[in-house]
């Protein structure tokens, strides 16, 4: 009887010894598989993270060329028509010209700057566009020739960095778009600080759709390129744009973020 025990206990144990190993290859297998399914999800939260800084940067170079080109239009062609009859006032345009430029390089530095970083590590000192700088951004609308109404409705607070730069680039828009259609009188800018949100609102005046003058926007709903690709920035933070024409004349831009309370 003793060599009986002794063979079915050196049975089990072989046994044992086997299911072990399949059970260690098993858990190996599992761990090999494991780490290259999360090496495919960093791969591709890699991949997804560089195509959203890509179409974050081709919407930012938009906002600046499109803005700042068409300060330096309007200015030129206002320099042409009094370069002899009003040379002070043909030299301030130029002058406003010139800054717009200095303005774009600066900015688009920044942005390249991103795309390629100096070597050294360096940044750029540009600031970043923000709501605290609207006030530059006024003045150079204003002395293009659209005077702009700026109201700060609750409490201004710190706000996440994309929402700031969205929220400007909405008003940077909107004011140009309507620079540059040139039907505009004046605009309204208000800026509201809402306990669970960030509102902003751009009213320009202009010739009522109900008489059909005007120029026609680039779509029914008045939005062109930029407003379009700013209406999806916003989205991203769970809140809405909207842009149309105003029956009593003008546009309207109206947006809303969702941000934290104070």
């Amino acid at each position: 009887m003793g060599w009986l025990v002794a063979v079915l206990a050196g049975g089990i144990a072989a046994g044992l010894g086997v299911a072990w190993l399949r059970a260690r290859r098993r858990h190996r297998s599992a761990l090999e598989e494991r780490g290259w399914l999360l090496e495919r999800e960093r791969e591709s939260a890699a991949r997804a993270a560089v195509e959203e800084e890509r179409a974050r940067i081709a919407r930012e170079l938009h906002d600046i060329v499109s803005h700042n080109v068409s300060l330096m239009i309007v200015q030129a062609t206002a320099a042409r028509e009094v370069l002899t009859t009003l040379p002070d006032d043909a030299g301030a345009a130029l002058e406003a010209v010139e800054t717009a430029g200095r303005t774009t390089m600066t900015e688009l530095r920044h942005l390249l700057g991103l795309l390629a970083p100096a070597a050294d590590g360096a940044e750029e000192d540009a600031p970043q566009p923000s709501l605290s700088r609207l006030s530059p951004l006024v003045d150079r609308i204003a002395f293009a020739g659209l005077p702009v109404e700026v109201r700060i409705a609750g409490e201004p607070r710190p706000l996440p960095s994309g929402v700031d730069v969205t929220a400007y680039r909405i008003v940077q828009e909107a004011l140009t778009n309507a620079l540059k259609h040139g039907a505009a009188g004046k605009a309204e800018v208000t800026v509201r600080y809402a306990e669970r949100s960030l509102r902003v609102e751009v009213l320009t005046s202009g010739p009522s759709v109900l008489t059909g003058a005007g120029p026609a926007p680039a779509d029914p709903n008045g939005a062109g390129r930029g407003l379009l690709g700013l209406k999806q920035r916003v989205a991203v933070y769970g809140g809405d744009l909207d842009a149309r024409r105003r029956l009593g004349g003008g546009f309207r831009v109206r947006a809303r973020i969702p941000v934290e309370g104070p």
